[in-house]
């Protein structure tokens, strides 16, 4: 089943993140290596599109939560590990003390 955004079919999670977005997601966590002038920048950009868009960041956690509900059972396919206890082994006792 593919997965399709505004109508576009992503290939990677983040550019569906990008698309469900609609913005890149450097612009919220910035990139390595950027100058105070660039980070400036694009603080100020990301400021702008919260005034024009106040309900993103609701948006922006649903999404999370519907792809967290989507993908969980991949997401958390872990394996109990043994207890502590069922690891250690007791020792056998013998003799009149037992």
């Amino acid at each position: 089943m593919k997965n399709i955004v505004a109508g576009h079919v992503p290939v990677t999670a983040i550019e569906f993140v990008e698309l469900a977005l609609g913005t890149p997601i450097e612009l919220w966590l910035g990139v390595e290596g950027e100058s105070e002038m660039e980070r400036a920048a694009r603080l100020d950009a990301a400021r702008d599109i919260l005034a024009d868009y106040p309900d993103l960041p609701d948006q922006v956690s649903r999404v999370a939560a519907e792809a967290i509900e989507t993908f969980a059972p991949d997401l958390f396919n872990v394996v109990p590990l043994p207890s502590a206890t069922a690891r250690r082994r007791r020792p056998r006792r013998s003799g009149a003390a037992a």
